[in-house]
This record gives structure tokens, sequence and C-alpha cells, in this order.
């Protein structure tokens, strides 16, 4: 092997793809990790919910976490951002935005999604600070407080039935016309979820914290806390350059082994699970790196 070939090449250093390549470095392995140090938590301000980190800013998960894989020699963590993947006969082969090749036998996606914000002025500063996508991760830090989910129909009704856990003042904005059936209404109305469907003009905010919300009408409503179900796509080109069956939803399609449709090349973390949790990326990384190594052992026998 010269300092290009590897046994395996995992796109993205982030939470899955860290998991992914301590699982294999510690089996022995020759990988390459190959990150662009752009995390989709990079703005939250801490990490919840996982175990024995709950509290610590992403930043310093993933710090602790390169520190402790600087321990195994076979493991190669390299700051390029992977533009293009091909699949050969021996493997796959990775080129990156400035040009330098590498080849290995199986290959990682650990790429995550693109959320596409709305173009409501505010948001994208708000984003991940307390206008948030999941109340396991940052719920309990607006306990009680005024909250609010921009979201319609089946969306927007099941979420307010799971957030109405950690707040009793709760409102659903469906940024216009409510596409809620009447038994849907009814339900909300029941338990006190107020159905707001004026549209959002702009979010007033102060270092992405949330003070309210303003409508169209120059109206408002005082807020601490948003959530939003925002529709994304897959954030690296490279799944869809190898072919990558992805789900209704948009995610790629992966077995219980996370194995995709392409033999050889897994995919773990934000982008084939609508489960989006440090926590979860953490499991299907470790899955995919011990999936990938015995796939590697039973080749040899």
């Amino acid at each position: 092997m010269n300092n290009t070939d590897f046994d395996v090449i995992i796109v993205g250093g982030s939470s899955a793809g860290l998991s992914a390549g301590l699982a294999l470095g510690r089996a022995l392995r020759r990988v390459l990790i190959l990150d662009s140090g752009q995390p989709c938590n990079g703005q939250t301000p801490h990490s919840h919910n996982f175990f024995t980190q709950d509290g610590s800013t992403p930043q310093q998960i993933l710090a602790t976490a390169k520190a402790q894989l600087a321990r195994y020699p076979t493991l190669t963590l390299r700051h390029e951002l992977a533009t293009y993947a091909q699949k050969t006969d021996t493997g796959f082969v990775v080129t990156t935005k400035s040009g330098q090749v590498y080849q290995a036998q199986k290959l990682i996606a650990a790429t995550g999604i693109k959320d596409l914000l709305p173009t409501i002025d505010g948001f994208a500063a708000c984003w991940g600070i307390s206008v948030i996508h999941c109340p396991y991760c940052h719920g309990y830090e607006f306990r009680q407080q005024p909250t609010g989910i921009l979201a319609n129909g089946d969306t927007g009704f099941e979420a307010a039935k799971l957030i109405s856990n950690w707040t009793p003042t709760l409102t659903l904005f469906t940024n216009g016309p409510s596409t809620l059936s009447p038994e849907q209404t009814q339900s909300l109305q029941k338990h006190q979820i107020a159905i707001d469907e004026r549209t959002v003009a702009h979010l007033d905010q102060r270092k992405g914290y949330l003070d309210r919300v303003i409508f169209t009408n120059r109206s408002s409503v005082d807020l601490k806390a948003l959530y939003a179900r925002l529709p994304f796509v897959q954030h690296s080109d490279i799944p869809a350059q190898l072919g990558c069956d992805l789900t209704e939803q948009g995610y790629i399609a992966t077995d219980v082994w996370q194995k995709t449709s392409v033999a050889g090349l897994f995919a773990c973390g934000d982008n084939s699970t609508f489960m989006r949790s440090v926590a979860n990326a953490v499991y299907s990384g470790s899955m995919a790196g011990g999936s990938v190594n015995m796939e590697l052992i039973n080749q040899t026998f």
C-alpha cells in the first residue's frame, strides 16, 4: 500500500464518522477519515441526551473524540472536502476538492443532511439555539416556557402532541391557512394548544435566542422556543454519484448493518435516519464500523 491506499475511507468526521473510525481503528484497519469541518450542529450551544456528555458543547465532544482516535496509529484524519467518488473493481476511489485522490476497499458515508431553512429573517440565526428540531435534545432547557411549533397538517398535529409534554404554553403556527383536519383541530383545542394561522414575517432574537415572532400584519407573540420540521437534502453528492437508493423521505436506505444498496458502501448518522441525535449517530457509526470490518474478514475466508 502507498499513502493514498486504505482499507476504509470514511467521508465525514463528525459523531457518526468518528465513531465508525474508532471501531475500525480498534480492529487494526487502515482508515482515512475525510472531514470538511462543517458539522450540522456546529451552531448548537450544548448537546444533550447523550450519556456521559449531557450539556457538553458539540465542539467539546468532537475534540475529545479526535484526541482519543489519535491514539490509534492506523487512523488518519484529514481536513479535506470529498467531492467525488467512483466504484472500481477493487473498491472505491475518492477525490477531494483539492484534487487529492484516495482509494480503499470499503467506503462509509457519514455525510449528514442539509436543512433547507425558510426565508424568514432571524430564522437562520436561531437555528439550533432557540429554533430547534428535537425535544429530547433541547426541550428540557425550554420546559414550561412559551413555545411554538412552525408546521401544519399532520406534521404539525403530531409535533404538537409530542411537544405538549414539555410545556403547557404551546402554539402551533401554521404560517398561513391551517390544513389540520376538523378532528385534529378539536383535539388540539381540547388540550389547550393554540392554533395561529398568521403569516410569519421574521423572528425577533438576540444572538440566536428568540424573543418574539413578528407577523406580516405587524402583530407579534412572545416566544422562547420554536420547533420546526424542515425539509432537507443530502449534504453530500457522493451517495447519489454512486447510485445509492433513498427512502421516500430522502434518507439513504440502509439495512440493520448500515449497508446501502451499493455493495461495499455503508452509511451512518443523520443521512440515513430520522433519529437525529448525537447518541444515535454514535450508535450507527459504531455499527457501520463493525459491519465493515466483518465484511473485510469474510472476504478472506
